[in-house]
């Protein structure tokens, strides 16, 4: 199926002149500068100062990480602002409609709501794997987007790497693939098929692996065109100065952040062992993520008697195929083995 990028573009949008802060007009070289354009404090405190509004510093070492160019990143306060400009680039409230998969992301659900666009929900099938023909079935002329959450959270698993690659070439739109939890995955990341597929786009955070959530930080990895349009509506300076300078700091040394990743990786095996040793879980779902969704007896008892004894979980059974089951975040050794004490307790 042909693709053409101008035509998912809404009319104002394409029309759009972007906001052109002072950052833009004079982009710092090193050398020494006076700066009095752009009605900052002159006192040193190192916050006083805009940051880079394209945060060019942190989308190198990106760029070259994953050997993309930096044209293909754009960089948001959290992944949820880079979805929520996705949606106001792209669909025309009131006129256009998304598909979303649940059980998946609540967000996605949200920021068509928030935007005013139809969402079009297609489940999943009973193994949780994308029900390919039904979503060809419910695109139309003004179906823009397609969010798949892969890892897919709630339920963990990774989706057909066919499936997906069916949806790429038969889509008129653009296809979302939010790798949120790749880092935890055996599964090769949809990064190097950007080249492949003018209409996918590719959301990642800092928030799970590289232990960042409070800091907020999302990328979107995409064509240059959809960067471009992206850009062309993003707030100028939507990622702070402190952000930038620790997530800069952390991709230049991954040595701890890879150590975390292989320690969850080996702490989420030896906990499902454990879990299947629980007399009330009746099934323990497959997992590419750091965490594990269990099916288990009644999940409202079982939810308040684990918070009862000072464990926070998360009861996912009001989401579609996931009737009486819980979500446990990986954690650290002791966290698991007051978990696994405490489920063994009840």
């Amino acid at each position: 199926m042909t693709f053409n990028l101008n035509n998912l573009v809404r009319e104002n949008v394409r029309k759009l002149k972007p906001y052109s802060s002072a950052r833009d007009e004079y982009i710092a070289d090193g050398s020494k500068k006076i700066f009095l354009d752009a009605n900052e404090s002159p006192y040193v405190n190192g916050i006083n100062r805009y940051p880079d509004p394209q945060q060019r510093s942190l989308k190198s070492v990106l760029a070259k990480r994953y050997s993309l160019t930096e044209a293909n990143i754009l960089l948001g306060n959290g992944s949820d602002e880079i979805l929520d400009l996705i949606f106001r680039a792209f669909c025309e409230p009131l006129e256009d409609n998304i598909i979303t998969v649940p059980p998946t992301y609540g967000m996605y659900k949200v920021l068509a709501g928030i935007n005013a666009i139809e969402n079009r929900e297609v489940l999943l099938t009973l193994d949780f794997e994308l029900d390919v023909e039904q979503i060809l079935e419910s695109i139309d002329a003004n179906t823009k987007l397609v969010f798949l959450c892969s890892p897919n959270n709630p339920t963990g698993n990774s989706f057909s790497i066919a499936h997906i690659t069916q949806l790429l070439n038969n889509f008129h739109g653009l296809v979302v693939v939010d790798e949120a939890y790749i880092d935890f995955s055996g599964k090769k990341s949809w990064l190097p098929k950007l080249n492949e597929h003018e209409n996918l786009i590719v959301t990642r955070t800092f928030s799970k692996a590289y232990g960042m959530a409070g800091l907020r930080l999302g990328v979107c990895y995409a064509s240059e065109g959809v960067i471009t349009v992206l850009n062309r509506i993003k707030p100028p300076y939507n990622v702070n100065e402190l952000t930038q300078k620790r997530a800069f700091s952390m991709i230049k040394d991954l040595g701890l952040v890879e150590e975390q990743i292989s320690e969850i990786l080996k702490q989420r095996k030896d906990l499902v062992a454990q879990l299947g040793q629980i007399g009330f879980i009746e099934k323990i779902y497959p997992t590419d993520a750091n965490f594990i969704l269990v099916k288990v007896d009644n999940a409202d008892e079982r939810y308040r008697q684990i918070l009862d004894r000072g464990v926070v979980v998360r009861n996912r059974s009001a989401q579609p195929l996931c009737e009486n089951t819980l979500r446990f975040t990986v954690g650290n050794p002791q966290e698991n083995k007051t978990l696994l004490e405490v489920l063994k307790s009840l």
